[in-house]
């Protein structure tokens, strides 16, 4: 059974909306939705920090890493962005050299867009099953830099941060371990970040209905219902959403970590373990636990996943 065996995360230094409200092209009273109804009062986010600087520094802080870099088999880049750089530049094969993974292989998933991190954790899952090495490990990368206006804010949604998140997982293991998953993609009619306004109301018509069923079928498949979940942790999107599907899902918006939803901003793909090492720290989860894990991405890819802690 697949086991996430550690997460560690970096956030550059919060900023306040206000401050960014030029660059981001918002009026007042766009500001003031943002911050009193969303909820979106600060951001992590570095002007001077490359992605790779952001990615190293939460990998940096993993352990359990440490001594075990040669079992690493798999080093996989959970983007929302399909290209950061251009040809042949790689800031990931310089993580490698630098982190000394030299038996890892090396690749990135990219077309889930921000639910490409729970879609990783699936995949590292399979390919170290695969393996038949009860001491491989692969390692997450997700998270990244929001360079342009158009990444840095998603009208109607809110606002992106640049948390990211370092993710080592096991084929096995005595805690964390998966116990369902669901994912599925719907097309909008437009798979670009960037929608178009027809395709944005695609995805907002679906988003309710489509995640409660991703939800639903990862809770099923984890044999659990969901009474058994004890802690929900989102994509920060904004507080409203989430206060609306928890009441959709039938359970408490107490059961939801919305701790960062204020601090952080939406970081791409690394939302859900930023919300994990969060919980831990804030003594929110138990051993025994079960919680779930969601994520959304533009295009439109959702994504759930159970795990018991």
């Amino acid at each position: 059974m697949t086991s996430i065996a550690e997460v560690s995360t970096h956030w550059p230094s919060p900023v306040s909306l206000a401050e960014r409200q030029h660059d981001l092209g918002l009026t007042d009273a766009e500001l003031r939705r943002y911050i009193r109804g969303f909820g979106l009062s600060r951001i992590c986010w570095d002007e001077e920090v490359t992605e790779k600087e952001l990615l190293l520094s939460a990998l940096e802080k993993l352990p359990s890493l440490r001594g075990a870099e040669e079992r690493v088999r798999f080093l996989i880049r959970a983007r929302t962005l399909r290209a950061p750089s251009p040809y042949p530049h790689s800031a990931l094969q310089e993580i490698r050299r630098e982190a000394g993974l030299r038996h890892a292989r090396t690749f990135a998933l990219t077309e889930h867009a921000c639910a490409s991190g729970l879609l990783a954790v699936e995949v590292a899952g399979m390919l170290l099953a695969e393996e038949g090495d009860p001491e491989a490990l692969a390692l997450i990368l997700t998270g990244e830099k929001a360079l342009t206006r158009e990444t840095q804010f998603v009208p109607g949604v809110g606002a992106t941060g640049e948390a990211t998140a370092a993710v080592l997982v096991a084929a096995s293991g005595t805690r964390d371990r998966v116990r369902g998953f669901a994912t599925r993609t719907v097309s909008t009619g437009h798979p670009k970040m960037v929608m178009t306004p027809e395709a944005a109301r695609a995805f907002r018509g679906m988003y309710a209905d489509v995640l409660t069923e991703v939800i639903g079928e990862a809770v099923d498949a984890a044999g659990l219902t969901m009474d058994e979940i004890a802690l929900v942790l989102p994509h920060n999107v904004n507080r409203v959403a989430w206060t609306k599907l928890a009441d959709r899902l039938g359970t408490r918006t107490e059961r939801v970590l919305l701790d960062n939803v204020p601090r952080t901003g939406h970081c791409f793909g690394a939302d859900p373990f930023v919300n994990y090492v969060t919980a831990c720290e804030l003594g929110r989860l138990r051993p025994g636990d079960h919680y779930l894990m969601v994520a959304v991405g533009l295009g439109a890819c959702f994504a759930a996943m159970v795990v018991e802690h």
